[in-house]
């Protein structure tokens, strides 16, 4: 209320209002000290200490004055002393490691002495504006790992230059050591310099003795940033960013606000056109409200400023607003293009440069369209030749047109002929027609690939490509030579049978497109199958034809079977000379010329032998009659098939 008191009667303002209206701003911004750190706009920082960067792993010492601990380059320093490192990472165990606040340079590493100093840093900081807050803030990490016997307690003096005044002071308390990592922490007040004063004393003591192990700490990224009211700024239609092609005539219109707080504010309008990095100020643009006019392509930041307006010269007076956002997009590039095909037949291939959420429209010969990024045409002949045209159209509605152009030639009218069939190990002849040269392939089975006129000898069915070419382009065509597989024929292995028994025939048959038939066709079941039953009564050679349907002959071949006859054994003969059974013949055993006959007597004592059975038996051994009895006789039928014939026979008298 007293603020809205002031600028209602800001012509009368003496000395004295002045003074208690920086005193209520203090009180309005030590509000929020348990909170640290602003609530309301700031500037950029005017105080950034940082310790410096580098490739080494330390920095050097700082200048005297500035702290009252010695400096040594060293990972782990004793207690009271300091160094300028990048990384705690070879200080041991005892801390943990850690680069510094933004991993990118330096930071001061504290080993707190034994007994309380002073201080461990002090600074004096120049240039600032009188009459104004400003956020301090400073990054701090308590670097033991497991133990510490004595946190660090570190207070934050700002003090005149000569130490008579203390313009503020934050006190952070116990900071604990943390599990897992070093965590670093923010700490931060506000002050308020006087009117007139530009310069004061940075001081940072720590309250809390050294030990084995306590009170070690690390210190880093120090700034001050003037404080102030909440500054707001905002297009017409509320939004913080927009999006526009660098054709676009657009004029934007930006607002700003102001919270309580100057008494006599001033305002001033920035840009920035390298992401915020530098600022410039806009000329004539010191109102809440700014007009933007169309500009080139580019990203464009902007933001109002405002302090009092004996302080808004100078920009370590200011605090800030949020970003407004202008990106002018320049026209896209579509970079039409093509695989440049040079026959006909060939596949065409448009591309066109990738966008996010943009869109294509193609046109070209022949009526060609296509909202496809990189369309295809299958087959070009002449009637596609000629420009294609791409427009590509951004999500922002930026568009750009770009043209590429292809011309491709006749090609030739490839004939390798109509397919042909040939039987095995024949020839034909292959006649392709329709350009200046020719190329056939396989080239391993032709007497000349290269010429248009060929013959060919295929044992398999093949397909022949014939390639022509016209001296520029080349066409394609395939004939098929189909191969007959000449006839074979196997009538299996031969077999024997006793006299009334039967075979299988086993024969195979191989071609293509074979009949097949067996002769003689007696004594079978079908002649015309591959594998018949036959019952030949004698010996007999049955042989298998198998024909071509196709023209390309014949095969035979021919099985044996072997009969043999069946022997007929009398048990009984009476030897008496009457003419009647006076031998011991065996009916059919004359057709073994190989066989043994034995007969031997109860004893087992052989009677008779024949080799053969040339001569029937008579009952006689060594020449002389055998008595009448039962003997037995063993028939070895050489044969090596079948079982032998044994058994009894009795000479009667």
């Amino acid at each position: 209320m007293i603020i809205a008191i002031l600028k209602r009667k800001r012509a009368s303002v003496n000395a004295s209002l002045k003074c208690l209206l920086s005193m209520l701003l203090l009180l309005l911004c030590s509000h929020h000290m348990k909170a640290q750190l602003c609530t309301g706009s700031l500037g950029d920082p005017v105080v950034s200490i940082d310790f410096g960067s580098g490739t080494a792993s330390y920095g050097g010492a700082l200048a005297s004055g500035i702290t009252t601990y010695t400096y040594v380059a060293q990972a782990f320093p004793s207690d009271g002393y300091y160094t300028i490192e990048s990384s705690t990472a070879a200080s041991g165990t005892v801390w943990w490691s850690t680069t510094d606040h933004t991993g990118g340079g330096y930071m001061m590493v504290v080993n707190a002495a034994t007994s309380v100093k002073d201080y461990f840093y002090k600074k004096t900081v120049t240039g600032l504006c009188g009459g104004t807050t400003y956020e301090f803030a400073a990054w701090v990490v308590n670097l033991l790992r497991s133990q510490d016997n004595n946190p660090p307690n570190v207070t934050f003096s700002i003090l005149s230059t000569d130490e008579s005044t203390t313009y503020g002071s934050y006190t952070t308390g116990s900071i604990p050591l943390t599990s897992g990592s070093a965590v670093w922490k923010q700490f931060g007040f506000y002050f308020t310099t006087p009117t007139g004063v530009t310069d004061v004393e940075i001081k940072i003591s720590n309250s809390s003795p050294g030990g084995a192990p306590a009170n070690d700490l690390a210190l880093d990224d120090i700034t001050f940033r003037a404080c102030g009211p909440t500054v707001t700024a905002y297009t017409t239609d509320g939004s913080s960013s927009k999006e526009v092609c660098k054709d676009d005539t657009t004029v934007f219109t930006f607002n700003g606000t102001v919270s309580t707080g100057y008494s006599d504010p001033a305002y001033q309008w920035q840009v920035s056109t390298d992401g915020g990095t530098t600022w410039t100020d806009i000329s004539g643009a010191t109102s809440t409200t700014y007009v933007r006019q169309p500009t080139g392509a580019g990203t464009y930041l902007y933001r109002m400023s405002a302090a009092s307006s004996t302080n808004i010269s100078s920009t370590a007076c200011r605090v800030s607003s949020n970003t407004i956002t202008i990106q002018v997009d320049d026209s896209p590039d579509p970079q039409a293009s093509s695989n440049d095909p040079g026959c006909e037949g060939d596949t065409l291939e448009l591309s066109s440069s990738t966008f996010s959420g943009a869109t294509y429209s193609w046109t070209g010969p022949n009526g060609f369209t296509s909202s496809l990024q990189n369309p295809v045409i299958y087959g070009v002949t002449s009637a596609n030749n000629g420009d294609y045209i791409v427009t590509l159209t951004t999500a922002v509605g930026c568009a750009n047109s770009d043209t590429t152009s292809i011309d491709v030639n006749a090609a030739p009218s490839a004939d390798a002929g109509e397919d042909q069939n040939m039987c095995e190990g024949a020839t034909v002849t292959l006649e392709g027609s329709g350009g200046s040269t020719y190329l056939w392939s396989p080239a391993s089975t032709v007497t000349d690939a290269t010429s248009a006129t060929t013959n060919a000898s295929p044992t398999d069915t093949t397909s022949y490509i014939l390639t022509v070419s016209n001296g520029t382009c080349n066409a394609y065509d395939t004939v098929t030579v189909n191969v007959w597989k000449l006839p074979t024929a196997n009538a299996g292995a031969d077999q024997r049978i006793f006299e009334g028994e039967a075979a299988q025939l086993s024969g195979t048959a191989s071609g293509t497109d074979v009949s097949y038939a067996w002769t003689p066709v007696y004594n079978i079941t079908d002649a015309t199958i591959l594998n018949p039953i036959v019952t030949p009564t004698e010996d007999t050679t049955y042989t298998l034809t198998v024909t071509s349907n196709l023209g390309c002959g014949e095969a035979t071949d021919d099985v044996f079977i072997r009969v043999y006859k069946t022997i007929i054994i009398p048990n009984a003969f009476s030897p008496n000379g009457d003419g009647i059974n006076d031998t011991w013949n065996i009916a059919k055993l004359d057709t073994y010329p190989e066989a043994d006959v034995n007969v031997f007597n109860r004893y087992g004592q052989v009677v008779f032998h024949s080799h053969g059975y040339g001569t029937a038996w008579d009952g006689t051994y060594n020449g002389k009659p055998l008595p009448v009895g039962t003997y037995y006789y063993a028939i070895d039928l050489k044969i090596g098939f079948g079982k032998n014939p044994s058994g009894w026979v009795v000479i009667l008298r």
